[in-house]
């Protein structure tokens, strides 16, 4: 399913007020710094994706590049690339979300997901001017129909998506929090219990973004990267997500309760400890 039509139709309703956005996050100078560093970067970093990509041909057969249509700026669906990290086969498709020792991924994907090398080719959709260096993540089309996510999502898709983002900080070992979830469980969990927090942190992003703010999370992003220990925020999140670590011992599926967004002071603390 296209999102064009109907995230255009969530934009452009007059019952969906828009917060405010920072002018940063439209500003031309925003433009010219994803421009100049995608373009340095990609001259930099060429002769590592050429080898990436070498090793995902040689390691596993199938295309070397991941493309999916997904929802930019106004609702205007882009393709985003990746390196390939799963099988190619249509049978294992399985759900669109991963999770830790997702059966799918192959082991050369894991090395690549692990340092977020599988991300390098989206330097191509900055230079393209589809995404940014930092903006509200790209989801795929299909979670963004929920109609329980219609009005955030609708001011999100207002602006450019990005590379990293302040949820993105927030959610860094997202995969590792799914893991005890079943390929069954694991989009219902996210679209209850994630996704909302997502989506409010991304629109305080939206509210201060500034030059000062982007370079921050850029940084953060490269520290974390490299930084593999659970942060302060990995477990402030669990504690967000009782559910899903199974401190409270009860499935998934049966804990209905736990499975409900949380309100905006329960989980403005991860965001200013992350800031």
């Amino acid at each position: 399913m296209r999102c064009d039509g109907m995230c255009k139709g969530q934009l452009d309703s007059g019952s969906i007020r828009r917060p405010v956005v920072s002018p940063w996050c439209h500003s031309p100078w925003k433009r010219a710094f994803d421009l100049t560093g995608s373009l340095l970067l990609l001259i930099v970093l060429s002769p590592l994706m050429v080898l990436l990509a070498l090793a995902v041909k040689l390691t596993s057969p199938g295309p070397v590049f991941f493309r999916q249509r997904r929802p930019g700026k106004d609702g205007r669906e882009f393709a985003i690339l990746k390196f390939r990290t799963m099988l190619n086969s249509r049978e294992r498709a399985g759900p669109l979300l991963t999770r830790a020792a997702d059966p799918r991924v192959t082991s050369f994907g894991r090395f690549m997901r692990k340092w977020k090398l599988d991300e390098l080719p989206q330097l191509l959709n900055v230079l393209r001017g589809e995404m940014s260096f930092v903006g509200p993540r790209p989801q795929p089309t299909s979670l963004w129909s929920r109609p329980s996510i219609a009005g955030d999502a609708a001011h999100v898709l207002s602006v450019c998506p990005g590379i990293t983002s302040q949820a993105t900080l927030n959610f860094r070992n997202e995969e590792e929090l799914l893991a005890p979830l079943s390929f069954e469980e694991v989009e219902d969990v996210y679209m209850q219990t994630l996704m909302p927090i997502k989506l409010r942190m991304e629109l305080e992003y939206l509210e201060r973004a500034t030059f000062e703010s982007d370079l921050r999370i850029i940084l953060q992003t490269a520290v974390r990267v490299f930084k593999r220990e659970e942060q302060k925020n990995d477990a402030l999140i669990k504690r967000l997500l009782p559910a899903i670590n199974g401190r409270d011992g009860t499935h998934p599926q049966k804990a209905q309760t736990f499975l409900q967004p949380r309100g905006q002071e329960q989980y403005a603390p991860v965001v200013e400890e992350s800031d």
